[in-house]
């Protein structure tokens, strides 16, 4: 039976074997559009992933995987393939959750990835050596437009901001009222119920001192 994963899961993956497969990275226009002129060309690709970190070299039309318990070679055609296969899927599914494509999942044996989604320390999903294997690593973020953005900051108090209520002075009842709504966007739709109630909410300041130090 094939495994679910995520829009967002997919996407990932699909982002980490289009490079293996096309090399390079296009740079991007004022506009948000892929430019064809300028791109970057792939030496390798590090990412994490269930048993510790992997390097995928670009070694000409063949990626080289080295890891802790691996040392193979596969067609760059194959990551293609899977890659476009992925790709469908994501985009002719009208839920969140997505099956793995046939053929997929024999892929993701054969070169021993077990999880979707890199587990990293920090934000970036893989990072990437551009032009030569050992040139510095530029870490990378996968936001995709098919599956469901990730939050701009975590949730937690430590990301959180506070805001001043400077339109007109609510009443008890109106306070009760705002701080009772509960939805799916509770915190989107609380503050649309105070703008159309006349109230104006202006930045103050943030919760977390170390959060401040970091904008």
């Amino acid at each position: 039976m094939a495994f679910e994963a995520t829009k967002k899961e997919w996407s990932e993956l699909y982002t980490f074997f289009r490079l293996l497969a096309t090399g390079v990275v296009h740079m991007g226009t004022p506009q948000g559009k892929k430019d064809d002129e300028k791109k970057l060309s792939i030496a390798m690709i590090q990412r994490e992933e269930h048993n510790g970190t992997r390097r995928y070299y670009l070694e000409g039309e063949e990626v080289h995987v080295v890891g802790e318990e691996m040392d193979a070679r596969f067609p760059r055609e194959d990551f293609a393939t899977v890659a476009d296969l992925i790709l469908d899927a994501i985009k002719t599914s009208p839920d969140d959750e997505v099956a793995s494509p046939d053929g997929v999942e024999e892929f993701l044996d054969a070169v021993s990835i077990f999880d979707l989604e890199a587990k990293t320390e920090d934000r970036t999903d893989f990072s990437i050596a551009f032009w030569h294997a050992d040139a510095p690593l530029t870490g990378l973020v996968v936001r995709s437009r098919i599956g469901r953005m990730n939050p701009l900051l975590d949730g937690g108090r430590t990301a959180n901001l506070k805001f001043e209520q400077t339109g007109i002075k609510f009443a008890t009842p109106t306070v009760s009222k705002v701080n009772a709504l509960e939805s799916a966007n509770e915190v989107a739709d609380r503050m649309m119920l105070i703008d159309r109630l006349g109230g104006v909410l202006k930045y103050a300041d943030v919760a977390d001192k170390v959060f401040r130090c970091n904008l």
